[in-house]
């Protein structure tokens, strides 16, 4: 027995095996790039989802049914995410920071414009809009799902959760299509190379942000989340306001101030 509350994780394979996956993976997509043989990439990304998947078997087994996650550990856990958004604060910050420093002084070689000359912007009343309602209302249903878990309304919140999935989804694909139908790429001038790092990376994190409301909703589906202890959906609540508020951000500057 430990005469201690923290938790003192035993050796695991998973962080070596993760590591190799993300070196196959990155390996895999320069040769996607420059030889278009996928082979590399999709190995990479399997090695990726296996380790995935069982890294997140031994953590429900560790915190659900060896009662590993105390108190002490569960503030360690919720200190570590406030940090890691903050890092991811400080990761968008950079992209606004090259945005606005193009934007507000356009140089000669742009035409001392901006947006520059050529480069037909998207009208921010279209799809720019519709994505920021679909965030804005699974903000909403992802706070329902929260107060309903906390209020022991487990069907309630499965609904809620079941609607913040496909709400993700629904924008991931919206925001395919408006890339598809995209008049400049990301090689046209530094008004491509901003829209689409900042747009692109934050499209990423709703992706990584749905995943996470994914395997949250298998656990609380299991009742391995309880009223006073779920830590994980907790986490994913806050990792997907963070999203939404960037994604604000984003529309106000790049779509609405930028056009």
């Amino acid at each position: 027995m430990n005469n201690h509350p923290f938790h003192l994780v035993d050796m695991s394979p998973w962080p070596i095996t993760g590591s190799i996956g993300v070196m196959t993976m990155t390996s895999g997509l320069i040769m996607w790039f420059h030889k278009l043989n996928m082979n590399l990439v999709l190995l990479g990304t399997l090695i990726v989802l296996l380790t995935m998947i069982q890294w997140w078997r031994d953590i429900s087994r560790e915190s659900t049914f060896q009662g590993m996650h105390t108190k002490k550990v569960t503030l360690s856990m919720k200190l570590g995410m406030i940090l890691f958004i903050l890092s991811e604060v400080l990761f968008f910050m950079s992209f606004f920071w090259a945005y606005f420093h193009s934007s507000l002084s356009p140089s000669m070689e742009i035409g001392l414009q901006w947006p520059p000359m050529g480069i037909k912007p998207f009208n921010p009343m279209n799809i720019p809009m519709l994505n920021t309602m679909i965030l804005l209302s699974s903000g909403i249903s992802m706070t329902w799902a929260h107060h309903s878990l906390i209020n022991k309304n487990y069907s309630q919140s499965m609904q809620s959760i079941m609607l913040t999935i496909f709400l993700g989804i629904y924008f991931t694909i919206l925001q395919a299509y408006e890339y598809n139908e995209s008049s400049f790429c990301i090689s046209d001038c530094i008004y491509g190379s901003t829209f689409f790092m900042s747009t692109g990376f934050h499209g990423f994190h709703v992706i990584v942000g749905t995943i996470f409301i994914i395997i949250s909703s298998v656990r609380i589906y299991k009742l391995h989340q309880s009223s006073i202890h779920h830590v994980g959906f907790e986490s994913s609540a806050w990792y997907w306001h963070f999203v939404d508020v960037v994604w604000l951000f984003l529309y106000i500057s790049v779509y609405w101030w930028g056009m």
